[in-house]
């Protein structure tokens, strides 16, 4: 290995002698993902401020620049960095910003581009954090003036990132669509008063070690290793949610004594506003997946549920909180999972309503068969998945553009989104009766439970917002791709990992 590449165990006292013997230390930051001429200058302008030049990476882990990103890894990087002179040493950050390796260091000098020198132009905002930093420690923000380029674009252009089908689509954005307009449409999203309803379900994941087969009987052993809960259901898209929209109101379900609402209420934002209907005779639904710890595949799944619908004077109440709250906001999310929340004459309520409304029923192991989209019509938006489509329409030959159409004229609504995994998703504008088709953009799949959720919050908001239908779809399947690389829905899609994502594809 290159004796420039260090630990940050290694730097840490080297900067300390440094700094005795009065060198002046200067710290570049960046992922640096593919080392063109634009960095050589920034690294020799950027020498030029000090003695010593130390240049920390953002690790793999922490990279956010869209799907395929890094082109190449923490290993190569360092090795690419440390092969230039003028570089002394180099270093893989631990965290995701400088801050954390910056007040570590203790450099006299932290030097960024000139594309940062005005802070507002930072998706993250982070820059402003940087800067505290490196004052703290009692040094100073520098930055240097030569000409730049993007990693980005260069990859993005020439490289192999992105597949056929995503470059063909991305130039399409490009083209219709200036990057700074966007992000505005994006931002703007902040004012929608978002009201959500739907079963809150609670995601138990037991990791555990397949130990083989019983010496008994037919039987899968597994040795327990550890569990986590995440929150699921309507709760999750509240979640998904509360970075991207102020107000938010989530009218759910519970079981009848309550289970985990003190565990849903801390963990929703401050911006969640949360009524629950507690069901009689009902637990808070359970879903619990016990997954192998090394392949993160799951092997079974057991469900405490009570799917009978709500009783009378439930219903009446859940009539009653619709009624009162969707006057006060902007836009209706349905999530119907099926389990009895949820019954045929509360959706026919719901969409007799003016509001824009937005649906999803899904098909589950616990529903299939009995679960139906027909409960809802002349709603604004539905989304569902391929085998959902198929299921609904018994149709397993006919072209997803066909069976779309046949949906359409069924339930009556302007839009109809349908999820196709690895293939992306297509949404249909039935008013100017016109298909947009959007790519898959995930860059690895972990865990594909929570991805329509991801997709139905964004979207919804993007369409309600009145932002063109195909840039709605792009937004909605970035946010489904951030879902799907992350264990259920254990972190929520976050606007400035979407925001970056869009910055980085469209360069």
């Amino acid at each position: 290995m290159n004796s420039k590449i260090k630990s940050l165990e290694e730097l840490q006292p080297i900067c300390v002698q440094l700094k005795s013997e009065g060198k002046k230390i200067v710290q570049c930051h960046g992922v640096f993902d593919l080392l063109h001429i634009g960095h050589i200058k920034h690294f020799k302008e950027a020498k030029e401020f000090g003695d010593v030049l130390i240049v920390s990476i953002t690790p793999d882990e922490h990279v956010n620049k869209g799907p395929n990103r890094p082109a190449f890894s923490t290993n190569l990087r360092l090795e690419a960095i440390a092969s230039l002179q003028v570089v002394d040493f180099v270093v893989s950050n631990q965290w995701p910003f400088a801050i954390e390796i910056i007040k570590i260091l203790k450099p006299s000098i932290y030097c960024k581009g000139p594309d940062y020198k005005n802070h507002s132009d930072d998706i993250t905002g982070k820059i402003n954090d940087e800067e505290q930093a490196i004052k703290s420690v009692g040094g100073k923000i520098e930055y240097t003036s030569d000409i730049t380029f993007s990693s980005s674009n260069l990859l993005n252009n020439y490289g192999d990132i992105n597949n056929k089908s995503q470059k063909l689509f991305l130039d399409k954005v490009i083209k219709s669509q200036n990057l700074n307009g966007l992000i505005k449409k994006i931002e703007g999203l902040k004012d929608l008063n978002v009201l959500i309803i739907g079963e809150t379900i609670i995601d138990k994941y037991i990791f555990c070690e397949a130990l083989g087969k019983s010496g008994k009987e037919p039987v899968l052993v597994l040795r327990d290793l550890e569990m986590e809960q995440y929150i699921g259901g309507a709760a999750a898209i509240a979640r998904h949610l509360s970075d991207f929209c102020q107000n938010i109101t989530l009218l759910s379900m519970l079981g009848e004594k309550k289970e985990y609402e003190s565990y849903i209420n801390n963990n929703l934002s401050e911006n969640i506003s949360t009524t629950f209907i507690y069901k009689s005779d009902s637990p808070t639904i359970t879903k619990r997946r016990y997954v192998d710890y090394i392949s993160k595949a799951k092997t079974l799944g057991v469900y405490s549920i009570n799917d009978m619908h709500l009783d009378d004077q439930n219903e009446k109440k859940f009539i009653n909180f619709i009624d009162d709250l969707i006057p006060k906001h902007d836009l209706v999310i349905v999530s119907d999972y099926g389990h009895g929340f949820i019954s045929q004459k509360v959706a026919s309520h719901i969409s007799s309503q003016s509001l824009f409304t937005t649906i999803n029923a899904q098909i589950n192991a616990a529903n299939i068969g009995y679960h139906t989209m027909n409960n809802y019509n002349n709603v604004n938006c539905a989304i569902i998945n391929e085998s959902e489509l198929r299921h609904e329409l018994r149709d397993r030959y006919s072209s997803v553009e066909t069976l779309m159409g046949k949906l359409v004229d069924k339930l009556l609504v302007d839009f109809l989104i349908v999820t196709r995994g690895s293939d992306g998703a297509t949404l249909y504008d039935s008013t100017n009766k016109v298909y947009y088709n959007c790519p898959a953009f995930a860059r690895k799949v972990v865990d594909k439970i929570g991805s329509g959720d991801a997709m139905l919050a964004i979207i919804s908001c993007c369409l309600k917002s009145g932002m063109n239908p195909e840039l709605s779809l792009f937004i909605g399947s970035l946010a489904a791709a951030q879902s799907v690389e992350v264990i259920s829905n254990s972190i929520p899609v976050s606007k400035i990992q979407l925001l970056k994502t869009v910055e980085h594809l469209l360069k």
